[in-house]
């Protein structure tokens, strides 16, 4: 059936090539966000990179899997997008109160979650044999984040490499690279990478009761109870803006801020994101008393503690199906 539609679509049949990278582009949209760490950059790269395909079909000479084919093209347009000056401008809402000074230890000020319901429609396929992370940590936020910090082709070759688990040839011939080169960059990526991914400690408690601990916390602005829950090196952040706090101390000064001048959230609508526990924040308006949804927050966990949590600005609310207001909570 492949051949039949790959044959069909050299022939001009749209309909033929829309068949023949559909099983695929649920796993190649989530390779561009790992790339780019952005969900519109890579809805934008996907699309550009598959235009690309249909325009170069007559090349594709069948010596690799279309899905590999495919992986080149959506790689190298990922690489042309970082290398380039056009990526997507950030625009943020100022904070409404006076901030402590951040962490500023490399913030991704371009980093978007990535909503749970996209993973379920990922092809049941098992990583090649040169994998070295697991699929749930390679989609989670504090991974993306750590993959930012790479120049584009150490990112290119350790998603390859030990997310995808392609060989180190197979590598080399998809980003027009010697062997030798992907070697090198890939021990660097690494060595990188080992200093920004946090280990984390097995669950010791049940996920449901530690988010309920959180958002009661988190709603009361207890902000004594909300860090005891978070582990001595737990970050936040606040992407567009570039404001990170990393450790309690630095996040009980940040949330006691936050806590005096901003009004209390009414609501907390559960979602998910990155395999992780998310929620839409709403507050009430004091005159028509509906709710209004001010971002979308998303945690992270270790053991029995929160080692991450990551606030949204709205502008992400439409992937995970959050209105914009609400009459009352759970509406």
């Amino acid at each position: 059936m492949p051949d039949e539609l790959l044959q069909r679509a050299r022939e001009g049949d749209r309909d033929a090539f829309a068949a023949l990278v559909e099983p695929h582009r649920a796993e190649l949209q989530l390779h561009c966000y790992r790339m780019l760490g952005s969900l519109q950059d890579a809805e934008d790269a996907l699309q550009e990179a598959l235009l690309s395909a249909w325009i170069g079909l007559s090349g594709f000479e069948g010596r690799s899997s279309v899905r590999t084919w495919l992986y080149r093209i959506t790689t190298n347009r990922c690489l042309n997008v970082l290398r380039s000056s056009s990526r997507r401008p950030q625009h943020a809402v100022p904070l409404p109160v006076p901030a402590p000074e951040p962490s500023r230890s490399g913030e991704v000020l371009w980093l978007q979650p990535y909503p749970d319901n996209l993973l379920d429609g990922l092809p049941d396929r098992l990583p090649g044999p040169e994998a070295r992370y697991e699929s749930r940590e390679a989609i989670s936020l504090a991974f993306v984040t750590a993959v930012q910090l790479l120049p584009p082709n150490q990112r290119a070759v350790l998603l390859l490499r030990d997310v995808l688990g392609y060989r180190a040839s197979e590598t080399a011939e998809l980003l027009g690279l010697t062997e030798a080169a992907v070697t090198s960059a890939l021990a660097r990526a690494r060595v990188t990478m080992a200093g920004n991914v946090p280990a984390k400690a097995p669950a010791t408690v049940d996920e449901q009761e530690l988010a309920e601990r959180f958002v009661a916390a988190f709603t009361a602005q207890d902000v004594d109870a909300l860090v005891a829950l978070m582990t001595s090196d737990a970050w936040v952040r606040m992407p567009p803006l570039p404001f990170e706090y990393q450790g309690r101390e630095a996040a009980h000064r940040f949330f006691t801020a936050l806590a005096a001048h901003e009004r209390q959230i009414a609501a907390m609508v559960p979602v998910r994101a990155n395999g992780q526990p998310a929620w839409g924040e709403y507050i009430r308006d004091p005159v028509t008393g509906g709710l209004h949804l001010i971002g979308v927050l998303v945690i992270g966990l270790s053991g029995d503690r929160i080692d991450e949590i990551v606030h949204f600005e709205t502008t992400v609310a439409p992937y995970f199906g959050l209105p914009r207001t609400l009459s009352e909570p759970g509406e």
